[in-house]
């Protein structure tokens, strides 16, 4: 943990501002069949790639994010809330032609009644001119660790992915993905995979309906053959998390749960303290269990949430 705060953390990705509106519902719109929310108040976090940002500034790295921003009210709000955690934004990467992605639910009851979502079209969040690419490899250049977080909103491409494995200042630099399959970017030589149960078996490029239990040895072996990564985590749930490496199963580290109140947010915890705990030294498992206990603090808590060192350390001493 002492040696997790001496690192310099590059998160790259799609950040998003969550916006929830929270109220109570007593009767039917008259104009439709729908429920009419009396709003009590409105509350925001960051999501996507800036709350796995704000996962690795809580465990005191010092993180920056290169991510796409727009100069608009949500974009403030999410500038605010990576500020007061200490994550810095890539100035070159807050603009007047971009909108920020920013998902709004309408909550009733803790329920969830819709969302609404405001982006742009994944071409319009590519990075496409010189000075974006030297903006990004100036960060680049200084990173220890770097955490892809790709959301499928148009930052991460192809060419960014290989510009991050081509560039990297050492071999040592850990490079960190957490992958959406249906992209279908070619990933190969990161040092960290960490898909969930479902992901895992896109990866592997096997049908889902096909695979109602999980055929470990063959998925494993599988996304090596195709991905080559050097670590590869599955989060699977209430089962724990599944290690690999050289497509070999490993051990399955169990859940670290006690209670779940939220899942949401649990993948950024996972690959953010794994990450960072490989950077710092830890071997496979040792990064694992620590994931492992800080995701199990995150899911006791509502929302998209954070944990620090001493709530980790607190949490191992106690399982």
């Amino acid at each position: 943990m002492e040696k997790i705060k001496k690192l310099r953390v590059l998160v790259v990705g799609d950040a998003m501002l969550d916006h929830y509106v929270w109220g109570d519902v007593d009767r039917v719109s008259p104009e439709a069949p729908v429920p009419v929310v009396k709003v009590d108040h409105d509350s925001y976090a960051a999501g996507g790639a800036a709350n796995v940002a704000l996962n690795a500034a809580a465990l005191e790295a010092e993180v920056s994010l290169c991510s796409w921003i727009g100069k608009d009210d949500p974009g403030n709000r999410l500038i605010t809330v990576l500020d007061e955690q200490g994550v810095e934004c890539e100035k070159a990467f807050v603009s007047d032609s971009k909108k920020t992605i920013c998902k709004a639910r309408v909550m009733a009851r803790n329920q969830q009644l819709c969302r609404v979502d405001r982006e742009l079209s994944p071409e319009a969040y590519a990075l496409n001119s010189e000075s974006d690419f030297d903006a990004f490899d100036a960060r680049l250049e200084l990173a220890d660790v770097v955490i892809i977080s790709d959301y499928g909103k148009g930052f991460v491409d192809q060419s960014l992915v290989e510009r991050i494995l081509r560039k990297r200042s050492s071999p040592s630099v850990i490079v960190a993905l957490d992958p959406k399959p249906r992209r279908r970017l070619n990933h190969k030589g990161v040092d960290l995979l960490t898909p969930n149960r479902s992901e895992a078996i896109e990866l592997a490029q096997l049908d889902k309906e096909e695979h109602s239990s999980f055929p470990s040895e063959l998925i494993c072996a599988a996304i090596h053959e195709l991905y080559e990564p050097r670590h590869l985590a599955i989060t699977l749930g209430s089962e724990g998390m599944l290690l690999s490496e050289e497509g070999q199963v490993g051990e399955t580290i169990p859940t670290a749960a006690r209670e779940v109140f939220d899942v949401s947010g649990a993948g950024d915890t996972v690959i953010a303290s794994l990450a960072l705990s490989l950077a710092a030294g830890a071997s496979f498992r040792d990064a694992a269990t620590l994931a492992n206990a800080a995701a199990g603090v995150v899911v006791g808590k509502v929302g998209t949430a954070t944990t620090d060192s001493e709530e980790i350390l607190s949490y191992l001493g106690e399982v």
